[in-house]
């Protein structure tokens, strides 16, 4: 069979798609090889590298993997765990040890580290074959939130949030002088001193969540983030 490619870069493909014919193409991602053919195992946008076709999918539920750091709200609680929510099927368990570097007793409030509805940053330490999920909160930048705001992204986008080396989340910061988190599970906190910036955080990680698949994205938000900045300064100058 002679070697074809199929699809262009940035193409939307959809499941079953023939990418490329030919043993010459490697997939990668959502991409599998049929026989000789490249196909799509999802929707998905086509990122082209020489012979490598990668699938980057558009839709998906997260899968949580040992050493993710998540965003996770407490659920329920008994007498030395908490059950979090984590966006997954099974909720995860943070036990009394792995709450804090204290001691806590058992018998102890467990309410005074982490009460149901809170949301905290951890840390997954174990995922067993049944699903069951282990957390820690014991570690740097892993604690309870307070304030601000948590929204959910489509967890399969939060590479193209935090961007290479961190770069789209840090414009992202520095532009709105807001705190940031971004959890593997796709759900992010928010947090700044100025309401309308927060805000301004908000569209633009919602503008990269619906529109991660397009080119020239870096540029799009800088300008969408710039322009909004300019308009509330000259706002607030009359």
């Amino acid at each position: 069979m002679a070697e074809k490619l199929l699809v262009e870069d940035k193409e939307i493909v959809v499941p079953g798609q023939v990418l490329a014919q030919g043993m010459g193409y490697l997939p990668s991602g959502g991409a599998f090889r049929e026989g000789e053919d490249v196909v799509a195992s999802q929707v998905g946008v086509i990122n082209l590298n020489g012979r490598l076709i990668k699938l980057i999918p558009l839709t998906g539920r997260y899968i949580p993997k040992r050493g993710d750091t998540v965003i996770g709200k407490v659920q329920d609680m008994n007498f030395g765990n908490w059950f979090v929510d984590i966006g997954y099927a099974n909720d995860a368990v943070l036990s009394s040890k792995e709450a804090s570097s204290d001691f806590i007793q058992r018998g102890a409030d467990l309410t005074k580290y982490f009460n149901i509805g809170d949301y905290m940053v951890a840390k997954i330490t174990n995922v067993t074959k049944s699903k069951s999920i282990d957390l820690s909160t014991k570690g740097p930048g892993l604690r309870k939130i307070d304030g601000g705001r948590v929204i959910k992204i489509t967890p399969v986008k939060v590479p193209r949030i935090i961007g290479k080396a961190g770069s789209m989340i840090s414009m992202i910061k520095e532009k709105t002088d807001c705190r940031i988190i971004v959890g593997q599970n796709g759900l992010v906190w928010i947090s700044g001193a100025d309401p309308d910036k927060e805000k301004l955080a908000v569209e633009a990680i919602g503008l990269i969540d619906s529109e991660s698949h397009e080119s020239g994205l870096t540029e799009k938000v800088k300008d969408f983030l710039e322009g909004k900045v300019n308009k509330n300064v000259q706002k607030k100058k009359w």
